[in-house]
């Protein structure tokens, strides 16, 4: 289908899948796929029936219901919160030391990450541990008021996470103040901790889904079909930047929908206010970094930053020219949001800032459960963990009225009151960890342990290709039923402990369909068009998996090449800590690629010990062996006898 304006173009090249979904299976097989863009912003976007998205990262919701006799909530805010040294006093804001956490449990993250929230530094824009504290109070506040009319399940609470003291200077990412989830009671090993069920039909719970933008909020202003270059983030951006104008001191603004309950729409206001502000998110999330560290990012990295921020400006600036100038008086430029009893902050709401600012949110602190990328107040405070921890999973959750479908947090381990809960947020590469909660665990840095590291190469059908109309034909209707390919995609290698190299078998199946040329070209006849795709999974003739196995090591190449080297020191002699975080994911994807560089290599030189379609097929057909002369001649013995077939003729 295609709206007015809209260019075909643009429908054929449109992206099958938003960028921040590349990475689920960074560590296994995967292939996903990056349609190119045209520059046609006149144009509304519409969705492509292609590539459905098949990585999942756990994910969990805070919706509204009402509570049962069996459901359990944390109410009291003056818990006495277990250390392994000392105890903390009774006091409402909530407050743990990582250093009584587990050996590999203790780092704190560096930025946005699901509630990464502020940090404690001299930087400009950072708050301090008075404004935390400030936040969690109205948080807490608000769940001791409203949370068991609301919340099914919620054992925890809302706590300001300090650093260790004792960290090791070389894990900088310790430094760094947020709020996190504390258990406010005692928890076994995979035991729920909070279980919240969802409501997708009228978004009158907490939890926000990115159909809700389309069908509920903005469905008298976004045209039929809209779906931007950022996709489902773009989408719960625009719902969270509606949540922000509805808090407005000035008077709500925004569109007054989705329709809440006085308790749960004031859960959300608390929430939304305990947001990270559009200053502190200049320093923790790449999104807003400032234009040099970005550029070194982009230098350091497959996964292109830039391509993330063209996204961005092309949907705000449709939006903005076609959507938000038209009424200001509902999609304000800023708002003022009211923080504790006297202070407002100024946030930048329905502008390319705004967007800018809430899509850097919605990437930290969104997860992907029951099929639907979602944004969890509450839930989301909990901080990742590479040990010990599960991802948000999906589950049915029991009501007044029976059961509904929602997501779990289940604990990783026993837990005590006053313990921080933490879960995963799933197996992700360096720079998606970076681009996404703006950090990097541990188990995606290259160290003498090891690390799980990834990075991501790209191909796509030659223009020039005199097949690629048949080519393109294929990857349309003959690869995968429920996710037809693109004709540009994009595929992880990896490294790390036990990593051989060996690249995705569907990025060489791939390779080999567009290396498809001269002799090997038969097989892009309508005849063999429903087997091709399977012909490919193996070698098809040593002239195309020689060329395979080219454009491999080309890309490989490529991308260490472009990596910068220099740029890691500052003038006084130090990395910035920015600098050191594009070090982290420069070191780790280049181990990637060198992995995957040494075994394309080694496959070059052993193209002659393949075995390629045309001796798959002799073989099927019983005429894979020797022949002699003796065959030839009369009652030789039973051999292959001109004839001498029990035909029929």
């Amino acid at each position: 289908r295609l709206l007015p304006g809209l260019s075909t173009a643009r429908v054929r090249q449109r992206q099958a899948q938003n960028h921040w979904m590349h990475t689920m299976a960074s560590y296994g097989h995967t292939h996903r796929q990056i349609c190119r863009r045209s520059n046609d912003l006149s144009s509304i976007p519409l969705k492509n029936n292609g590539f459905l998205s098949t990585w999942s990262i756990g994910f969990i919701v805070v919706v509204a219901s009402l509570i049962s006799p069996s459901s359990s909530f944390s109410r009291s805010p003056n818990l006495q919160h277990r250390q392994c040294s000392h105890s903390l006093n009774h006091r409402p804001i909530l407050s743990i030391n990582s250093a009584c956490q587990s050996t590999r449990a203790s780092w704190c993250l560096a930025a946005s990450s699901t509630s990464d929230d502020t940090l404690a530094t001299a930087s400009s824009g950072i708050a301090d541990t008075e404004r935390l504290e400030t936040l969690a109070q109205l948080v807490n506040d608000a769940l001791d008021e409203h949370g068991s009319e609301v919340l099914k399940t919620f054992n925890a609470r809302v706590g300001v996470i300090s650093p260790d003291a004792y960290a090791d200077d070389d894990d900088f990412q310790q430094n760094y103040l947020r709020l996190g989830l504390v258990a406010s009671d005692n928890f076994k090993n995979d035991q729920t901790v909070a279980s919240l069920p969802f409501y997708d039909t009228d978004g009158s719970g907490l939890a926000l889904a990115p159909h809700l933008a389309a069908k509920v909020v903005y469905e008298k202003v976004l045209p039929e079909g809209y779906d931007g270059w950022t996709g489902d983030v773009g989408l719960l951006a625009m719902l969270l930047l509606n949540e922000m104008a509805r808090l407005n001191v000035d008077g709500g603004m925004g569109i007054d929908l989705p329709k809440r309950k006085e308790a749960a729409q004031s859960l959300m206001a608390a929430w939304v206010v305990s947001l990270p502000s559009p200053e502190e998110m200049s320093v923790l999330h790449p999104l807003n970094w400032d234009e040099d560290a970005q550029e070194q990012l982009q230098s350091s990295s497959t996964k292109k930053i830039y391509r993330l921020l063209d996204d961005i400006d092309d949907d705000s600036s449709w939006l903005d020219e076609k959507v938000w100038a038209l009424d200001r008086t509902k999609f304000p430029e800023t708002i003022k949001i009211k923080i504790g009893d006297d202070v407002a902050e100024e946030r930048p709401c329905f502008s390319p800032d705004g967007f800018r600012y809430a899509v850097s949110l919605v990437r930290s602190r969104s997860f992907f459960v029951d099929g639907s990328l979602r944004l969890l107040p509450y839930l989301d405070y909990a901080n990742h963990d590479d040990f010990d921890t599960y991802e948000l999973r999906d589950g049915g959750i029991g009501t007044l009225w029976g059961s509904a479908k929602g997501a779990l947090l289940k604990s990783g381990k026993k837990l005590q009151p006053g313990d921080e809960v933490r879960i995963s947020y799933g197996p992700k590469g360096p720079a998606d960890y970076l681009l996404d909660h703006g950090f990097v665990p541990p188990m995606c840095r290259v160290s003498s342990n090891g690390g799980a590291v990834s990075a991501e190469l790209s191909y796509e059908v030659d223009d020039a290709d005199r097949f690629r109309d048949d080519k393109l034909d294929v990857l349309e209707y003959e690869t995968y039923e429920l996710a037809p390919m693109e004709p540009l995609q994009t595929f992880d290698v990896t490294g790390g402990p036990g990593s051989t190299g060996e690249p995705d078998p569907a990025m060489i199946q791939f390779l080999r369909l567009t290396k498809l040329g001269g002799k090997d070209a038969f097989l892009l006849e309508s005849i063999f068009r429903k087997e091709i795709w399977g012909f490919v999974s193996e070698p098809v003739s040593e002239d195309n998996e020689r060329a395979a196995t080219t454009a491999v090591i080309d890309a490989c190449e490529r991308a260490l090449a472009d990596m910068i080297e220099e740029g890691e020191e500052g003038s006084d002699g130090t990395a910035s800590e920015k600098e050191r975080l594009c070090t982290m994911v420069r070191e780790s994807e280049r181990e990637a690629l060198d992995r995957t560089l040494v075994f394309a290599k080694q496959e070059a030189e052993a193209l002659d010990l393949k075995e390629y379609y045309q001796e798959r097929r002799l073989k099927s057909l019983g005429l894979d062996s020797e022949w002699s002369q003796e065959d030839d001649i009369l009652g030789g013995g039973g051999g292959r006898v001109p004839g001498g077939a029990d035909y029929d003729w």
